[in-house]
């Protein structure tokens, strides 16, 4: 996932040359500090010191994997010269001018901004913190552990949807957990490749239960006792009743472009018949947050393709499926991040 952080840079010396200071201060995209650092320079000048401070600052967002950086100065000469609006006059400069537009070029996008001093209070403090003490300073921020979002699978056939979340979850992209697979059928795919992932699937099967509120109560027990965070509805063709403190917990994802092709009835080969008999140019798939009605509830994601001339329900519904395996992982990320 692409990174963006802020940066303030400061760097001084008392005497110019004399003892000084290069510090940088790093802040997430939700303007926590995640990294202060301050070298102490014996002796150095300023405009050394700012760019000794701008470079440690970059290697630094290098480390944390940065695509992106803001990065704000109070030294208008360096930013003026690292924008190219200055020629590097000085020999001592031209080698960390160099350097640090090679740094520049480890990112997707980068701003070097002049800020003034008075807006620069977190990097001028560091670096004459280190300055008084006349030592080196790294304050580390330890990210706290984020509990890892505890999932639900639930379906009715192949699995493969649940398959795809797994191999979002194997490659980092997804802070989260699948702790339990509820399968409608006890004859599908998916029950073998839950097994696989390591869980043994708890088959709850509508037609065992009279009453859609009790066939709903034995869901809800086993949510219950896996402490889920979220419910993931992969593939699953029961309608029930989703308690109240499931509301805006419990996803779905369907192979059209909600509103248009939902309802009962309208499943797979159903929607995609459906769509290509309209005429219809483009279709794609939709994540929703559930309620008691056949895809109803708030989109969170939508992903489009092309419908195509020569295209049959089963041509159509392997492009959709393409799409549902971006949408969803999307969909759940942004769930993890409370970014719906």
């Amino acid at each position: 996932m692409k990174k963006h952080f802020t940066i303030y840079t400061d760097g001084g010396s008392r005497g110019n040359p004399g003892e000084g200071a290069a510090a940088f201060v790093i802040l997430d995209k939700n303007k926590k500090i995640v990294a202060e650092k301050a070298v102490y320079l014996k002796k150095t000048t300023n405009n050394i010191a700012e760019y000794t401070a701008m470079l440690n600052a970059l290697k630094d967002a290098k480390k944390l994997d940065a695509a992106s950086v803001d990065v704000f100065s109070d030294s208008e000469l360096m930013v003026r010269q690292i924008n190219g609006q200055y020629k590097v006059k000085s020999n001592n400069l031209k080698d960390l001018n160099l350097k640090c537009l090679e740094l520049l070029e480890n990112f997707q996008k980068c701003n070097i901004m002049h800020i003034r001093r008075e807006k620069n209070t977190l990097a001028d403090k560091l670096a004459n913190k280190a300055m008084n003490m006349k030592k080196n300073i790294e304050i580390t921020h330890a990210k706290k552990k984020n509990k890892k979002l505890r999932i639900a699978i639930l379906l009715s056939g192949g699995g493969r949807t649940m398959m795809n979340i797994q191999k979002n979850i194997d490659a980092g992209d997804l802070d989260a957990r699948i702790v339990l697979v509820i399968s409608s059928r006890s004859t599908v795919k998916g029950i073998d490749r839950a097994r696989q992932i390591g869980l043994e699937p708890v088959i709850i099967r509508k037609k065992d239960y009279q009453q859609t509120k009790v066939f709903s109560k034995r869901i809800a027990e086993e949510l219950d006792k896996a402490k889920v965070d979220l419910v993931v509805q992969a593939g699953w063709l029961c309608l029930w009743f989703i308690p109240k403190k499931y509301e805006g917990r419990v996803m779905n994802i369907h192979p059209a472009l909600l509103p248009s092709f939902g309802g009962k009835g309208m499943w797979g080969h159903h929607v995609h018949q459906a769509v290509i008999d309209a005429g219809c140019k483009v279709s794609g798939c939709t994540v929703h947050f559930c309620t008691n009605e056949y895809d109803k509830g708030s989109i969170i994601e939508q992903e489009s393709c092309e419908v195509r001339p020569d295209d049959d329900a089963d041509s159509l519904a392997a492009r959709v499926f393409e799409k549902e395996c971006i949408a969803y992982p999307n969909a759940i990320r942004r769930f993890i991040e409370k970014n719906i």
